[in-house]
């Protein structure tokens, strides 16, 4: 059993030696995870793809599960969901940081608005890893944002596991 047990130790040490957070060109990540707001929580998955040494650019969606009501009014299945385009620079090599380790300010364009973000990840393995995400609108389609329009337009925090594909 401790024969077992050690080869166990020794191969997760090793996976955990070779995580690393982006690696480029033809890397993928998919990250899945809980958005905080104003007014509601709800979900958020976001896929992104490696275009160059420190570029990616992906997709991400929200879907608001807990919504306040207004007015009385429970918001309809347009006021919650919301997807947006985005460009990342992965900058976690540039700053020297530890291959696991990734920082990647970007900006995205919605459904809703256009906005920047800025995100970082961790990986506990090659395909395994934690991450946490920050995003604002810079632009708003509708400068008179009311009601339940101010659901995706507002400042949201993002927090779950990341996958490398």
């Amino acid at each position: 059993m401790k024969k077992i047990l050690m080869v166990i130790c020794l191969f997760v040490t090793i996976q955990m030696t070779n995580a690393q957070a982006f690696k480029g060109k033809g890397d993928t990540k998919f990250q899945v995870g809980l958005n905080l707001q104003d007014g509601g929580s709800g979900i958020t998955s976001t896929v992104d793809f490696g275009l160059g040494e420190n570029m990616s650019f992906g997709f991400v969606g929200t879907y608001l599960l807990n919504t306040d009501e207004i007015l009385g009014e429970k918001a309809a299945f347009e006021d919650r969901a919301d997807i947006k385009a985005r460009f990342n620079a992965n900058i976690g090599s540039v700053l020297g940081l530890d291959p696991k380790m990734d920082i990647y300010p970007g900006l995205n364009l919605g459904t809703r608005n256009f906005g920047a973000h800025l995100g970082f990840r961790y990986f506990f393995s090659s395909g395994f890893g934690l991450y946490a995400e920050g995003s604002a609108p810079l632009a708003r389609y509708d400068n008179d944002v009311r009601g339940f329009e101010h659901y995706n337009n507002q400042f949201v925090f993002h927090f779950g596991a990341s996958f490398n594909l």
